[in-house]
């Protein structure tokens, strides 16, 4: 395969801002762009390669996991094919925690201020733990292994664990077996059993990445598993939304997550309603 790249550069240093809107300084990101041909099968598409975050700048707990945010700043976390954090996520200060203020506009994504979430660094095996809770009628996710993909949404390349108020968002009654439901790998996998807490309460989802073996749990309980890069994982894909008849481009980057060295993104998701994470931590696996 043929590509080339373009590369440049641009600062997120600057004036220091409120809390809520501080940007992540001393750094510049580099970002290479890298063009892949289309084939018969998928069409062409771009690759974002973006400087990544040095993360013995963040602290690390008593039991191995570093702190991803500090409940203060949004310091290591940037916007989805962006070097700035959209202004609609800012930090809630009562609530300790990253906040996305909705729109009502769903996930398109248009207007102000909108657009995905991303901490700056690509994670291989790890376990990840984030607290989470939404408004009524509430629907966001949490990505992982996501890359970015110039152009298109962040769902395009990521499984996605689906947050969701199960009792008031019509997702969780689209499909017969649940698989929209908070906790869920959207659209392929439900979450059972389904143990989240109402709108406006705070669940826990722990993803745990192991050389392919996935693990959700949800409030302590684990609730899905399944394995990458296998037979079973393309069977999933063309039986879903992102299948190869469906949308070609998904399916090629879902079907290969992670891309060649098998690492991406933690994401979280705009989708036009009110959300808030916080005690957001990860620990590296061997």
């Amino acid at each position: 395969m043929i590509c080339f790249v373009v590369a440049f550069a641009s600062c997120g240093g600057g004036k220091k801002l409120s809390k809520a809107a501080e940007p992540w300084v001393d750094i510049t990101i580099h970002t290479v762009e890298t063009f892949v041909p289309p084939t018969n099968v998928c069409p062409e598409y771009t690759i974002l390669e973006k400087t990544q975050y040095d993360l013995s700048k963040f602290a690390m707990d008593k039991n191995g996991f570093y702190i991803l945010f500090d409940g203060e700043t949004l310091n290591g976390w940037r916007g989805y094919n962006r070097d700035d954090v959209p202004t609609r996520w800012t930090v809630d200060e009562a609530e300790k925690a990253i906040k996305f203020s909705g729109t009502g506009q769903g996930e398109s994504q248009r207007g102000q201020g909108r657009g995905d979430l991303v901490f700056g660094r690509k994670f291989k095996n790890f376990e990840l733990s984030i607290d989470w809770k939404v408004s009524r009628a509430g629907n966001s996710g949490i990505f992982y292994l996501a890359q970015e993909i110039k152009g298109h949404p962040i769902y395009i390349s990521a499984p996605e664990s689906q947050v969701l108020d199960n009792e008031n968002h019509p997702d969780a009654r689209a499909t017969a077996n649940g698989n929209r439901k908070s906790s869920s790998l959207y659209d392929m996998i439900p979450a059972v059993r389904q143990n989240a807490k109402p709108f406006g309460e705070w669940n826990n989802t722990t993803i745990i990445i192991h050389k392919g073996n996935v693990y959700h749990f949800q409030n302590g309980v684990k609730v899905l598993d399944y394995n990458l890069w296998t037979d079973k994982w393309t069977e999933m894909l063309q039986n879903c939304k992102f299948s190869q008849a469906k949308w070609p481009l998904a399916f090629e980057l879902l079907n290969n997550c992670g891309g060649p060295n098998r690492e991406g993104y933690i994401g979280l998701q705009d989708h036009g309603d009110d959300v808030w994470f916080k005690n957001i931590k990860i620990k590296i696996l061997d």
